[in-house]
């Protein structure tokens, strides 16, 4: 029965080690996540910086599966290239082992009472008191999970300690290396925690149920289950995708090898040369040394594992997305920064389809965002005819809403509205095109005809909307954000136009003969022309402003038409 009772308890601090890993990271996550980002897009304009930056980010959230699924998100939205992210992995794969070290050198070496009891009575306290401040509920969720991490590891420590005194480990002693290597691949493919496996090990280490060797080997195979979860994200995903996962989990699988292979000589250095006797203080030792060593081994030859990925999973994205495609609803908060992005070339490449029917020059706009500018090229998105291209926003749309429906049930409270805002934009965007697509034949009528009335009147108009997106365009660029009075200076410039044009048109209209014909294709030509227009600096509105000025915006009185 005392078995029993020892294995429920070791399961029980298991379980309660992944929650404590979850609370710490949901609370690092939404305090640091956001700083994080910024700061590993500043550091990966280089290989050792992008490095320097996943260890950083890891070492503080904690989560190498969360810093891989970032990754993941970043390299789809180009914002840095594969061979940037793999370096990344490799830096976050040493920042995951400062866990490893916070437990050994805490956990085993210090009254853990001390350190627990205190933080979660000031995390549930804080937590009843201020829970509706969203910092400081996650502050309390740090709290709690920090104090909850050291009792599951004492959990851990004591059922391990329990089992050890009440049975005959010997037989295990004598098992191969690789039995262990095994363990540990399987222990951190069922938890999905490589934190948990290392924790587990140092309390058997501690307990005497196996030596260092074995230990070492527990370790490493817990480097290559970590990334199976990664792999499996990926199955189904864009190229880009798969190659990071596949990246990741062949460098792991190789490392993991080769450091098996001369498992005794690492193990020799670190007893002999670095003179450490304490066992615990050696594992943690060689986990971060083999990690370490990855990155000196590897890091010299990622451009030709670059081209290597590349060249297994090869672009065949059916796709129209060019950024959520590589989002992951599971980081919502990444996955809404890339919904913006999409977001912004919904509207970019709506202009393109509008400035192309009035026959306008788009040049401009494309050199102002190089960005879309590459992506539509990679697409032949310049070749497609005028159906094509409007069956391509289409589609795009239409993966937009899906994901939309898909990311609201993730976010955390606050950011439910920035969404909205932003599928409202693509809605108002791709009213605009249609608009727009539905006065085609009237453009063409006003643009072809000897009539000096019409085609005045349709120049007047090309003018217009060829200033229109040359504002909007560079409103989309500034970095700091447009003020609610440019827009509203521009729906006035716009709803002006709207009557002015028509009136001019009325008094021209009672000195020339005109068919009754002319006059509603006149008519309707400009008011869809203004729906367009109206509909696309709605759609502008609700990328760049905030929630109050978007809808302080909407209240401002338009023409029914």
């Amino acid at each position: 029965m005392d078995i029993f009772i020892h294995i429920l308890k070791l399961f029980a601090g298991i379980g309660l080690f992944l929650f404590a890993m979850y609370l710490v990271e949901e609370s690092l996550k939404n305090l640091l996540g956001r700083s994080f980002k910024i700061f590993l897009q500043r550091v990966t304009g280089n290989r050792a910086g992008a490095v320097t930056g996943g260890a950083v980010i890891t070492a503080v959230l904690q989560s190498s599966s969360m810093v891989s699924l970032m990754v993941l998100a970043f390299v789809g939205a180009g914002v840095f290239t594969l061979k940037n992210a793999m370096a990344i992995i490799l830096g976050a794969n040493l920042g995951t082992t400062l866990s490893n070290w916070m437990v050994a050198l805490l956990g085993f070496k210090t009254n853990i009472e001390v350190i627990a009891y205190p933080a979660i009575c000031a995390g549930g306290m804080l937590l009843v008191l201020f829970k509706n401040r969203k910092a400081i509920k996650y502050i309390s969720y740090f709290l709690l999970g920090f104090g909850l991490l050291f009792i599951g590891l004492s959990f851990m420590k004591t059922a391990m300690e329990a089992q050890v005194s009440g049975l005959d480990l010997s037989q295990y002693t004598s098992m191969p290396l690789v039995f262990f290597l095994l363990i540990g691949f399987v222990m951190t493919l069922l938890v999905q925690s490589s934190s948990v496996t290392v924790a587990l090990t140092l309390s058997a280490l501690h307990a005497g149920a196996i030596g260092f060797p074995a230990a070492a080997a527990i370790v490493l195979g817990s480097e290559t289950g970590t990334t199976i979860k990664i792999v499996l994200g990926s199955v189904g995903g864009s190229a880009a995708k798969r190659r990071v996962a596949f990246g990741n989990f062949l460098f792991n699988v190789s490392l993991t090898l080769l450091a098996f292979v001369f498992l005794s000589p690492i193990l020799v250095i670190i007893t002999d040369v670095f003179s450490i006797s304490d066992p615990l203080i050696g594992l943690v030792t060689f986990s971060s040394a083999v990690n370490f060593a990855g990155i000196v081994i590897f890091l010299p030859f990622l451009g030709r594992f670059v081209k290597f990925l590349e060249k297994l999973f090869k672009d065949t994205d059916a796709s129209a997305a060019a950024f959520i495609g590589n989002a992951n609803i599971n980081e919502p908060e990444t996955a809404l920064d890339l919904f913006r992005k999409e977001t912004e070339y919904f509207i970019h490449t709506s202009m393109l389809f509008n400035l192309e029917l009035f026959e306008l020059d788009s040049i401009p706009i494309v050199r102002d965002h190089p960005d879309f500018g590459a992506i539509n090229e990679k697409r032949k998105y310049f070749s497609k005819s005028l159906e094509e291209k409007y069956g391509f926003l289409k589609q795009l749309q239409g993966e937009l809403q899906a994901f939309y429906i898909n990311l609201r049930t993730k976010l955390q409270d606050g950011q439910d509205p920035r969404l909205n805002q932003l599928i409202s934009a693509v809605r108002s965007s791709m009213h605009s095109v249609k608009s727009m697509k539905d006065i085609g034949s009237n453009i063409n009528d006003l643009r072809r005809s000897s009539k000096d009335i019409k085609f005045d009147f349709f120049m007047h108009h090309k003018k217009e909307v060829e200033g229109l997106y040359r504002r909007v365009s560079e409103l989309i660029l500034q970095e700091e954000r447009t003020g609610f009075e440019k827009l509203r200076d521009i729906f006035n410039e716009i709803q002006e136009n709207y009557s002015s044009a028509l009136n001019d048109f009325y008094k021209r209209a009672q000195q020339t003969k005109l068919e009754d014909m002319d006059m509603t294709t006149a008519i309707n030509f400009n008011r869809e022309l203004f729906t367009s227009n109206k509909a696309m600096l709605m759609a502008v509105k609700d990328l760049l402003l905030d929630e109050k000025q978007a809808s302080d915006f909407n209240e401002i009185p338009v023409y029914k038409t």
